[in-house]
């Protein structure tokens, strides 16, 4: 079935309290996607920032982001005074989220709302806790042990708490108990409203798109509460660090930071780890986007002392094996396969066995810099089981493009998409994605918009200045709907039902009763089946 889709984080979404949340403003997005035909929103990584607010450097691959918890929600549950949130300080510019201020007042928040959680479902809240122990125990903890050493990384601690030595940790969870309480609280907070929101999202026949980063935050639970599952070494140091090489886009290259997973340990215990993890993203997302699908076949090896990552080698990864080994112990999922950049035919091959769909980014198919060759991504070359874009979260929006680009490339664009004499240059390549062959086709939000490089999401690389953009209240309006509408029916991209019926109230006003319904029940999330 062709479908389309819009990327937007929800931290873009409007809202009054600095940030976009799973409140109203995410009810309002998703009645908007189904008035515009939409089947797919994808929302990239929903865990935990951390330094350089990015979510694909995260404390943990379990978490959700406290920052998307929505205030108001809570004060409907009589969980905090409104009063408390409405008084602070959350910015003044609504197309920005200002990370800082809400570091310095979220949590507060929070602490008072947990803190009446506990008092008023405590059964509720424990079992939830006993049902997600496998992965909040260690993330409350190493979240706690972070705040009092004032936010160090944890290859800063002591050496027993580093080494996670069995005393030391004990002394530290009942020292540290309230704290602990509030992580796991906070927690549970965020995990009842994320099954609100998807239930919401479903009862609008829309499903969710998450990505899974490949690699995992150095300062992160996850490596902390796992040392053996990566390249480290006996003083628990990255022996080496992720990133890739020199192309035509970069010099020297991208490094990355992240250590890097110990491959033949993980391949001994079935990769159970890995197990886990992407199991785990399917109780958050319908599809699964997986990064850097390419590192699996083969990963890119950066000395951990150097500058750049110009003198890094390439190391054979786990191959279609490890694959094979998720679906025989997780079954068939609905997974798309990050494969942009320098494609090798071992690659290529691994991909092809797995059966998953791949990218194509519009924008790569005019930019002479790919040295890959921009063939693959113009869409007259797009074979079906693929997932087009006129560009991702790490492209400049397509307006920004235009501006940007290589007068040449922009010239061969023009040319290539046969733009209408009155046609809008953006549209056209909506257009063009829309039109082709891919299954599914999804644009930013900011290309909606007709927005330019001012609203791009992250530049990689870089830090500073990125995840930042949000929308405004008034950008998705009932006549924007109607123009994708007609493109979606045009290029037979129309959910099923909207067929019949383009824009269903009974739908929406039933999708808002499952959502409430959700949201005030007391059901914890279903009990993960380990499967290692």
């Amino acid at each position: 079935m062709r479908k389309s889709g819009v990327l937007m984080p929800i931290s873009s979404l409007s809202s009054p309290w600095g940030i976009g949340t799973m409140g109203a403003c995410a009810t309002e997005f998703l009645q908007f996607l189904h008035a515009a035909g939409q089947s797919v929103w994808q929302v990239l990584p929903v865990g935990p920032t951390s330094y350089g607010d990015s979510p694909y450097q995260s404390p943990s691959s379990f978490a959700g982001n406290p920052y998307l918890i929505d205030l108001d929600i809570l004060a409907d549950q009589g969980l905090v005074d409104p009063e408390l949130y409405q008084q602070m300080d959350w910015g003044d510019d609504p197309s920005q989220v200002d990370y800082g201020l809400m570091y310095r007042h979220r949590f507060k928040v929070l602490e008072v709302a947990v803190a009446e959680l506990e008092r008023v479902r405590p059964a509720d809240l424990a079992a939830f806790c006993q049902e997600q122990a496998w992965w909040l125990d260690d993330y409350a903890l190493f979240m706690a042990l972070k705040r009092e050493a004032g936010g160090a990384a944890w290859s800063q601690w002591p050496d027993e708490l580093r080494r996670r030595d069995a005393r030391a940790l004990a002394r530290a969870r009942e020292r540290l108990q309230a704290g602990v309480k509030l992580w796991r609280g906070i927690q549970f907070l965020f995990f009842e409203q994320w099954r609100a929101l998807r239930a919401q999202a479903h009862g609008l026949g829309i499903e969710i798109l998450g990505d899974l980063p490949i690699y995992v935050a150095e300062d992160s639970a996850d490596i902390w509460a796992n040392p053996q599952q990566f390249q480290l070494d006996e003083n628990l140091q990255p022996v080496a660090r992720a990133g890739c090489p020199p192309d035509g886009f970069s010099a020297t290259g991208q490094l990355w930071g992240n250590p890097l997973f110990a491959w033949d340990r993980m391949e001994a215990d079935g990769y159970a780890w890995w197990a886990r993890r992407i199991g785990f993203q399917f109780e958050l997302y319908d599809i699964l986007r997986i990064d850097h699908f390419r590192g699996f076949e083969s990963y890119f090896a950066i000395p951990v002392d150097a500058l750049d990552a110009s003198c890094g080698h390439w190391c054979q990864g786990p191959g279609i094996a490890f694959f094979e080994a998720m679906r025989k112990q997780l079954g068939e999922r609905a997974i798309i396969a990050e494969d942009l950049g320098f494609l090798t035919p071992s690659v290529a091959k691994m991909l092809a066995d797995t059966g998953y769909p791949g990218m194509k980014v519009l924008e790569f198919a005019f930019d002479r810099r790919d040295q890959a060759g921009g063939r693959v991504y113009q869409p007259h070359n797009y074979p079906a089981n693929c997932v087009a874009y006129v560009g991702t979260h790490d492209n400049d929006p397509a307006a920004g493009w235009f501006e940007n680009a290589d007068p040449r490339d922009v010239a061969f664009a023009r040319d290539y998409l046969k733009l209408a004499q009155d046609e809008d240059q953006v549209w056209g390549m909506m257009r063009a994605i829309w039109a082709s062959t891919a299954n599914l086709a999804v644009v930013q939000a900011q290309d909606l918009l007709g927005l330019g490089s001012k609203a791009r999401m992250n530049t990689p690389s870089t830090t500073g200045g990125n995840w930042q953009y949000r929308t405004l209240t008034s950008d998705f309006n009932p006549r924007l709907a109607k123009r994708i509408y007609q493109l979606n029916e045009l290029f037979n991209r129309l959910p099923e039902e909207s067929l019949q019926k383009p824009v269903s109230k009974k739908r929406q006003k039933a999708a808002a009763k499952a959502a409430a319904k959700a949201a005030a029940g007391t059901k914890p999330m279903e009990k993960k089946e380990k499967k290692s």
